[in-house]
């Protein structure tokens, strides 16, 4: 008999009783929270440890050395259960993949700090004897590391060298403190064919001039720093590197700044799809970046929305445009339209882009009201209506766990600056964030510059006095996010005799997950394996109805059901096992018997 179809669909929404035991779960009381500082690696590693050996439901491990000899540490959270943890369903948490989002790893920090916590409740416990968290909470620790230099500046990079000007030099042309306030931020300089105006409306800020407005350029932005390698561009090559979120596989930005030289380059990318793909139980992946879909879900079509950059800084990143179409591979007589040439083809340069099924690009159509009904979740606990610095989706780690993985994989900032503006520099601004004011500062090369802006990493981390309440509230979340984990079980069996050794077995398998045990996408990608329900008698056995191994490749959650049915040849008093296997929704058996 062919394997069973699809089982009857019953609705998707969460049921009530699992969205009352995610929200049952309580953590730390608000004394206990992190302390409110931003921690250096040394720091963040002792916290981490302490919280981890306070409690029986978490270890700890490194999974890999960053380039300036730093552990990448992962915590695993469970509690003794029925299955081994690597069979249970599982969530993969992961923070700071880019350098100069800090707050990521300390909201990952603390969901570890609440998830302990919750550990020594009835309702916590049942959570984690039945699911498995995986926490990385700093996968990027050599960028992090910028916030507690002496001089803090924005690095996104970990410390891999990178050629980032074509020059066949590494790392000689990074910023430079002009003014001796410790902090790298902007330079603003008087260039009548420059791009840009003061604002108006707020002159600490910037504008692109509007030629059809009558507006005309008056300044142009740079990194704050000296030309140190004298070829004619400031700061662009400073130390590292490879920004971990643009290092995957989905969206990869070919040649791009911070991309490294190819997808899974760096140690700990490599280390986290090593990690997915050995331990194919990881059921969802949550990360803190800069991109978000859980404030603003896909769309209709599958789009993310709400991107927003500071303009300040993308002024200032535009001086560095056409910086590959120079150097020293830009003076190869064969390569005539600059050094980008010679590494290689662009993704679809060299192929028909009509042929063939193209890489999926937004999120299925069957998938989305799972992302939308999980954000209406993740503002309910959180608060966030709002996102702060929104970037592009490329080469990020939340892509590549939807995309190649097939699991739901969402991203989040984890914190939004309460301002208002139309741009993200006026909500920055309004918000109170750190800024620089500009200040004259007479430079080598360019005469009087100012020097000023948003202070490191105020665009992106808000103010260590949030993180314990900030922290808190992502604790929730990702305690609620694991109580949505498929979870199939056997729920019935029933075993009617026919005589001559004929009997029936049946046997109904049920999800009481939220997520079904495969989303479309997962198996548009064959990367999540059918849900499979096996009958322990011997093929030739089997008379009539379904296979010895059958499968079912998508079960709604939410209790929803699929019922398989053999007619064996048997004896009476005859044990037979019945097995199910849901990659993403646990293991699970129980014995019959034939009589």
């Amino acid at each position: 008999m062919p394997n069973r179809s699809e089982p009857r669909r019953r609705g998707r929404s969460a049921p009530a009783a699992l969205l009352a035991l995610a929200a049952a779960v309580v953590g730390p009381a608000p004394g206990q929270a992190q302390v409110a500082e931003y921690l250096d690696h040394d720091a963040f590693t002792g916290e981490l440890r302490a919280v981890v050996n306070a409690s029986d439901a978490a270890s700890v491990r490194s999974i890999a050395t960053s380039p300036e000899g730093r552990d990448v540490w992962m915590v695993e959270l469970a509690l003794p259960g029925d299955l081994d943890p690597s069979d249970r369903p599982a969530l993969l948490v992961v923070g700071t993949l880019s350098g100069d989002h800090v707050v990521g790893s300390h909201l990952a920090l603390e969901a570890v700090r609440h998830i302990t916590a919750a550990a020594s409740t009835d309702e916590g416990r049942t959570l984690l004897s039945e699911h498995t968290i995986y926490v990385v909470p700093r996968a990027n620790p050599d960028g992090a590391e910028a916030m507690f230099a002496s001089t803090r500046w924005n690095r996104s990079v970990n410390g891999t060298s990178i050629d980032d000007d074509n020059d066949g030099r590494f790392d000689e042309d990074g910023p430079d403190d002009l003014n001796g306030d410790g902090m790298i931020t902007l330079m603003r300089v008087v260039d009548p064919e420059g791009d840009f105006m003061v604002d108006p409306d707020n002159p600490r800020l910037m504008k692109r001039a509007d030629a059809a407005a009558g507006e005309s350029g008056t300044h142009t932005l740079y990194l704050e720093g000296r030309d140190d390698d004298g070829d004619g561009w400031y700061n662009e090559d400073g130390i590292g590197g490879v920004d971990l979120d643009r290092n995957f596989q989905h969206a990869y930005p070919y040649y791009q700044r911070g991309a490294g030289k190819n997808m899974v380059s760096e140690a700990a990318s490599r280390a986290l799809v090593d990690f997915a793909v050995a331990n194919r139980n990881v059921a969802a992946v949550l990360t803190y970046g800069h991109s978000d879909n859980l404030v603003t879900p896909p769309n209709a079509r599958g789009e993310l929305g709400g991107i927003a950059a500071s303009d300040l800084y993308l002024f200032a990143m535009e001086s560095l445009d056409g910086i590959l179409d120079t150097g020293v591979w830009s003076s190869r007589p064969d390569n005539v339209q600059g050094g980008l040439q010679l590494r290689g083809a662009q993704l679809g340069a060299d192929n028909n882009p009509n042929s063939g099924r193209r890489p999926a690009m937004v999120v299925d159509g069957d998938d989305i009201e799972y992302f939308s009904s999980v954000s209406s979740r993740y503002r309910e606990i959180t608060g966030l209506e709002s996102v702060g610095v929104n970037r592009p989706a490329e080469g990020m780690f939340f892509q590549y766990g939807y995309f190649q993985y097939g699991v739901p994989s969402f991203s989040t900032q984890g914190w939004a600056p309460e301002g208002e503006g139309d741009s993200a520099d006026e909500r920055l601004a309004a918000s109170g964030a750190e800024f620089v004011e500009w200040t004259s500062v007479s430079h080598p090369t360019l005469g009087e510059v100012e020097v000023g802006g948003f202070a490191p990493h105020a665009m992106t981390n808000p103010p260590a006095a949030d993180l314990p309440a900030l922290g808190e509230r992502q604790g929730e979340f990702v305690m609620a996010l694991v109580g949505m984990l498929p979870q199939v079980r056997i729920v019935e069996t029933e075993v009617t005799a026919h005589g001559g050794g004929l009997y029936t077995v049946d046997a109904v398998i049920e999800n009481s997950g939220y997520f079904p045990s495969s989303l479309r996408h997962g198996q548009v990608a064959r990367s999540v394996d059918p849900v499979l329900v096996q009958i322990g008698v011997d093929s030739d056995d089997i008379v009539t109805g379904d296979s010895k191994s059958a499968t079912v490749s998508q079960l709604e959650g939410s209790g929803n059901r699929a019922r398989f049915s053999w007619m064996v040849r048997g004896s009476d008093g005859q044990s037979v096992e019945i097995r199910v296997r849901a990659q993403k929704g646990g293991l699970d058996s129980t014995t019959v018997t034939l009589r």
